[in-house]
């Protein structure tokens, strides 16, 4: 089978295009012939070393990704062979991603996709829904899990709602009941977010934000998912109603974060910071299921007219695919196997 692998951390020079034997699974793996792989910052953070030493002497990266299964291990129903399912974490504690023709992954971790959702939709779940929902699910008052009605009644502010976790962030939320408002920096932003299903934008580098923000929610809002805590904090806390949760999933632009104590004393914040590798089973379970209801109700497409841009490249440019994600690309970046 043909592969993207590295045996080194570095820059994306590190990526090689092989020819490889194709993985048999064991015991309670599923294979899976690879369709579309989808590509997260974490990917490309985890090839260059930024975030932890490389762990095995080879890797094929990517944690996500969609395609069809064409084999089982034991302990694994038969009838799943031919199952079309989107994947996600592949790459947890393991060396093969989906940045190849066949992957072998846990057969939790292979959900089954609809056959009304495609390939590309699949890709692009992963990281971003499940970082997405656990962000929403996180609050003091709850709820721990997403359905319809389970946010009724609920705010949710999406700080960077035309990235993938902002776009998946207001799609769960929108389909969970919530009113849904997107900070972003300009009218291309904005376009993206409405798409995606904000029933409000408002621009953060505009004076008066907060104020905005106070007038759709004259109570606060409840549920913030934060990028960039460095830069957002003071405008998150001037909307946050007492007793809300500020869910931090990155820091874009490193600034670095200083608490007024007295003041999150006051609103009793909560602040959870939070990872799909150290969530635990139990959320990523969660989080499957309710992203997979999301997706058979229709309620999480993909692509410009639903607000996430698809940028794609050949197994072969899986280089220019990291590059992509790691300047900043707006939409999902996928590559294509």
């Amino acid at each position: 089978m043909k592969a993207i692998i590295y045996r080194d951390n570095g820059g994306t020079d590190v990526l090689e295009l092989v020819d490889r034997e194709v993985p048999a699974p064991g015991p309670g793996e599923v294979r899976v012939r690879v369709a579309v792989s989808g590509v997260n910052p974490t990917d490309w953070k985890t090839r260059s070393g930024a975030t932890n030493p490389k762990q095995f002497a080879e890797v094929i990266p990517h944690l996500d990704g969609a395609g069809r299964i064409d084999a089982v291990g034991d302990g694994v129903d038969p009838g799943r062979v031919g199952q079309r399912v989107w994947l996600f974490m592949a790459t947890a504690g393991r060396p093969t991603g989906t940045a190849a023709e066949f992957t072998v992954v846990p057969a939790a971790q292979a959900v089954p996709l609809p056959d009304g959702a495609g390939f590309d939709l699949g890709a692009a779940l992963g990281v971003p829904a499940l970082t997405a929902h656990r962000a929403l699910t996180v609050g003091e008052d709850g709820p721990a899990r997403l359905g319809p009605g389970a946010l009724d009644g609920r705010v949710v502010l999406v700080a960077g709602g035309a990235g993938a976790v902002g776009h998946a962030a207001i799609q769960l939320a929108r389909w969970a009941g919530a009113t849904v408002i997107s900070t972003i920096s300009g009218p291309e932003k904005a376009r993206l977010a409405t798409a995606a299903g904000a029933h409000h934008t408002v621009n953060y580098r505009e004076d008066g934000a907060a104020e905005r923000i106070r007038a759709i929610a004259p109570d606060g809002v409840d549920i913030v998912v934060e990028v960039a805590l460095g830069t957002n904090l003071a405008l998150d806390l001037a909307v946050l109603r007492t007793r809300g949760t500020i869910a931090i999933y990155a820091n874009d632009g490193a600034k670095p974060v200083e608490l007024d104590v007295r003041q999150n004393m006051m609103l009793n914040t909560r602040f959870q910071f939070l990872v799909l590798y150290t969530v635990g089973e139990a959320a990523l379970t969660a989080g499957a299921e309710d992203v997979a209801a999301a997706v058979s109700a229709g309620a999480m497409p993909v692509g410009e007219e639903h607000g996430l841009p698809l940028v794609r490249f050949p197994l072969a440019q899986t280089a220019d695919a990291h590059k992509a994600v790691e300047n900043g690309a707006v939409g999902k970046v996928l590559v294509d196997i």
